[in-house]
């Protein structure tokens, strides 16, 4: 779901944990094999219907459709060439009206093992399609950081600071796959017969799992970057104008960022006390909208509520906040909140 995504997403800026080590697990009664089994046979059933969906999918031409059927294809393998997920995305790429969003999935078409991604001919292209967003410049920064381009990733965090907006395209594919994937109804075998919300249920965990893979900008990389030259004045200048677009952009994490960013690299301390109340109700938001849609598993309105959301566009920002919103969710956290420690 995508509530989980966001949790996630805004607890962890700059954090990893250390490695876990697992104690001896004891065997699982029968009752649990026998659940694992079932789990197991749904999970087959519902590749075979991701299968299906792409087939419906596979002959229509235009961009957003082929844009879901891509993201629908691009976990499945023994697909027929012409449904696969590289066939579909280029032929998104070329279909009428295909935007940046396009190249933003298709950064990930690319070879692993050849060290090949993301894809370059995609980067090439959105470089060209979308100069006036930071993501665009932040995720060729992030690459230019790997490759031990200082020069090159100084100039893009320029670039970006200079940019107009800050969109990681998640509300495209999140529409993309939410208009698609009710092209067929969910047979009965991908169904968990214990399940509230049945056929809704299902094409909401689609939905918002499938959008999880979404590539992501080099944000990370981009906090280290600034706060390593804090005390270079243009780049640092340049840092706190990528802030204040970050801080209104389209996802949790890059919003984090530029609170991140204003907090610990702003003289004023005033600017630093307001990005740090901000940066606690965007954890509020994010944890508050975890919880709302774990109880969609269980309620069938607030899951087709979510699926809606999803089908009408936005940001995934703008979805968080308007689902709070119509569910009379504070968007403030309360005076006497602590946020949750991330699981260790």
């Amino acid at each position: 779901m995508l509530g989980r995504r966001l949790l996630v997403l805004g607890l962890v800026l700059a954090s990893l944990t250390g490695p876990a080590f697992a104690a001896k697990t004891p065997a699982k009664p029968k009752s649990a094999v026998a659940n694992d089994q079932q789990i197991a046979a749904r999970r087959q059933a519902l590749l075979a219907f991701q299968k299906d969906l792409v087939s419906v999918i596979a002959p229509q031409a235009m961009p957003i459709p082929l844009l879901g059927g891509a993201l629908l294809a691009r976990p499945l393998t023994d697909l027929p060439d012409v449904n696969s997920f590289h066939t579909l995305i280029e032929r998104a790429t070329i279909a009428p009206g295909a935007g940046p969003e396009i190249n933003w999935v298709r950064l990930s078409d690319c070879d692993t093992k050849a060290d090949a991604c993301p894809n370059p001919d995609a980067m090439e292209k959105l470089v060209a399609q979308a100069p006036d967003n930071a993501a665009v410049w932040l995720l060729k920064l992030g690459q230019d950081v790997r490759n031990e381009k200082l020069d090159a990733a100084r100039e893009d965090l320029g670039k970006a600071a200079a940019a107009k907006v800050y969109d990681d395209y998640t509300g495209v594919s999140l529409k993309a796959l939410a208009t698609t994937v009710t092209l067929l109804p969910p047979p009965p075998a991908v169904i968990n017969p214990l399940s509230p919300t049945g056929a809704v249920g299902v094409q909401v965990m689609m939905v918002f799992g499938l959008a999880e893979t979404q590539p992501q900008p080099g944000l990370q990389a981009t906090s280290r970057l600034c706060e390593a030259n804090k005390d270079h004045e243009a780049m640092k200048a340049d840092c706190l104008k990528l802030a204040k677009l970050l801080e209104w952009g389209s996802s949790p994490l890059g919003r984090s960022l530029g609170l991140h960013l204003r907090e610990v690299l702003s003289d004023d301390q005033a600017q630093q006390d307001g990005a740090r109340r901000a940066r606690r109700n965007l954890v509020w938001q994010v944890q508050s909208f975890a919880q709302l849609s774990s109880r969609a598993e269980g309620d069938t309105a607030l899951a087709q509520h979510l699926l809606s959301l999803a089908r009408s566009g936005g940001t995934e920002m703008s979805l968080m906040l308007t689902a709070l919103h119509d569910y009379n969710i504070n968007v403030d956290a309360p005076a006497d909140w602590e946020p949750a420690k991330p699981q260790g």
